[in-house]
């Protein structure tokens, strides 16, 4: 079966990815030693929470027809992929959001973590801006894209500080 999701299902989608994007990004603030690297963590974890913020108000907006489910779906599939989708939001063999750092990581690591994570959203909100309508809030994903890739650049560019 071929699965397609709702205007309401992908922002939902979209929120869980900004909710664990804002607690791994607190979460990394916790253990960073180094006050400059914890605050550019709560900064972004802010950020996520801004990010959040705006899909849930473009969730709002939506009309009853664009919730509408899209396929037949009896066994609730296209929500367990969803869930699923929004879990593993980290990349194949690697620690995702979701998973709790157990403060061991090095600053490498967690900083590798989150440009991959970031890679990702970016991905999602580029297909994600495709199916949503210009009067529905198209700019805002540009917009998030945009931070999305600020956040890799900041990132990489602590990466490359760091080595």
């Amino acid at each position: 079966m071929s699965i397609t999701f709702n205007a309401d299902e992908i922002f939902e989608m979209a929120e869980k990815i900004e909710r664990d994007g804002a607690g791994f990004y607190r979460q990394a603030a916790k253990f960073a030693a180094d006050k400059e690297i914890k605050q550019m963590f709560l900064d972004l974890a802010g950020m996520e929470d801004r990010h959040l913020a705006t899909f849930q108000e473009m969730r709002k907006q939506l009309s009853e027809e664009e919730k509408e489910d899209t396929v037949f779906d009896p066994d609730n599939e296209a929500a367990m992929y969803l869930q699923t989708m929004a879990r593993g939001h980290g990349w194949e063999g690697k620690k995702s959001l979701t998973e709790n750092l157990t403060g061991k990581e090095t600053l490498g690591e967690i900083l590798d973590i989150a440009v991959n994570a970031e890679n990702n959203s970016v991905v999602f909100y580029t297909g994600l801006k495709e199916l949503v309508p210009s009067r529905a809030g198209r700019d805002k994903i540009e917009a998030i894209i945009k931070e999305e890739l600020g956040h890799i650049a900041v990132l990489s560019q602590k990466i490359t500080g760091w080595k």
